[in-house]
């Protein structure tokens, strides 16, 4: 019997009795059976579906109609906002402070005493009255002179206080023939902040006069201009206790006059746009003719007014005045002289019971805070009263026709 080693290679043995009839299968053929088995399967799955992509992995999806989109809905139209400034309803959500509502509502709110919102008050404001000044320095009106501007008399005849007057504007409000009130506050220019203040709490009607001795002078005119203020200057004069009572520099003397005013010159170009002057003291200077004549003189010649504060019993100015042609008027009431409280509310009653008297009456204050907030409340309550407010310029006289009126609703 041969033995392993002489068996050729792949033959099995010779069967034994146990192993008769069975084959032994080759691992080889199983594996190329399995797979063609498979591709065989392939193929018919194919065939049965029909399947276009040859067995590839696909995808169904289905496919369906969209319907196009539907129409916006018409715009609706909102009912109108009856608020004036069309943001109340926007704005009832946020919460604002008071004084947030004063600085939008492009109101300008002052308080006596600088307090802040929400302070208790009452805000009074001015109708529109459609009152302009002219426009300042009017060229036919200014002579050029080494110092400086100075007014004049026009080529047309126009004089600078009927130009830069503010117009007489009256309340229909107010009756016919009702009394009359001009206020005029001096000492402005001087101080920033008083002449803001000034401009702040003081009605249009009421006159203001610059002293000569400010470092802006033009630009705080203007802007009282602007605002409706007629302007006029204030001229320092010579009191009897002069120079222990000393007015400031270029105070107009009694010396002076005899120079040729080189002072008065002075003084009259500090700015433009001025109705007349307001003496400042002068007790001594204004109660002296041969002083006064040639300074009203001048005053004439040049279109420029005379307003006399009323301090100096002995003024020759009113005298004077219409003898050289110039226009003038006097004051009927220090209203500050004593600066108490009580006492200035007694002076501006007295002065109202002139008016009241006579159908006109004029008072002056200096520009200091508690004789501001007096006037202007007072200033503000005159046509409550049945009494017309007016222009210091209202009460200047001359040979000339007296200035035109004009009403206001």
């Amino acid at each position: 019997m041969p033995d392993e080693l002489h068996q050729p290679l792949g033959l099995d043995p010779a069967p034994d009795a146990a192993r008769v009839g069975v084959r032994r299968v080759s691992p080889r053929f199983v594996v190329w059976s399995t797979l063609g088995a498979m591709a065989a399967t392939a193929g018919v799955y194919a065939a049965r579906h029909s399947d276009a992509n040859g067995g590839n992995p696909r995808v169904v999806a289905k496919i369906e109609t969209i319907a196009p989109p539907a129409p916006a809905p018409a715009p609706v139209a909102h009912a109108r906002d009856p608020s004036p400034t069309g943001t109340i309803d926007a704005r009832k959500s946020e919460r604002q402070t008071a004084a947030e509502i004063e600085r939008e509502s492009g109101v300008k709110v002052t308080r006596t005493g600088g307090g802040a919102a929400p302070g208790a008050l009452i805000i009074q404001l001015d109708q529109p009255s459609g009152v302009h000044l002219a426009p300042a320095p009017d060229r036919r009106l200014v002579e050029r002179d080494r110092l400086g501007p100075l007014p004049r008399i026009g080529p047309d005849g126009a004089k600078p206080w009927q130009v830069y007057a503010r117009p007489l504007v009256l309340s229909q409000k107010l009756k016919p023939g009702a009394p009359r009130i001009a206020l005029i506050v001096g000492g402005l220019g001087l101080s920033p902040t008083t002449t803001q203040a000034a401009l702040d709490k003081l009605p249009a009607d009421v006159s203001f006069a610059f002293a000569p001795y400010g470092d802006d002078l033009a630009s705080e005119v203007a802007s009282a201009r602007d605002a409706g203020h007629e302007a006029f200057l204030q001229a320092p004069m010579e009191p009897f206790d002069y120079p222990r009572n000393n007015p400031g520099p270029h105070t107009l003397t009694v010396k002076s006059a005899d120079d040729g005013n080189v002072d008065l010159r002075w003084l009259m170009t500090r700015f433009s746009g001025y109705v007349g002057i307001v003496n400042f003291l002068g007790a001594r200077f204004t109660s002296d003719e041969a002083a006064m004549k040639p300074f009203m003189r001048q005053l004439a010649e040049r279109g420029v007014a005379y307003i006399d504060d009323g301090t100096a019993p002995q003024s020759l100015a009113a005298a004077i005045g219409p003898t050289v042609g110039a226009a003038t008027a006097r004051a009927d009431l220090t209203i500050d002289s004593d600066m108490r409280p009580d006492a200035i509310e007694a002076a501006l009653g007295k002065l109202e019971a002139i008016a009241r008297q006579k159908g006109f009456a004029m008072g002056v204050a200096s520009a200091v805070p508690q004789s501001i907030d007096h006037v202007a409340r007072f200033a503000r309550s005159l046509e409550g009263r049945g009494i017309a407010l007016v222009p210091a310029s209202a009460a200047l006289s001359t040979e000339a026709a007296p200035q035109a009126e004009a009403r206001r609703p």
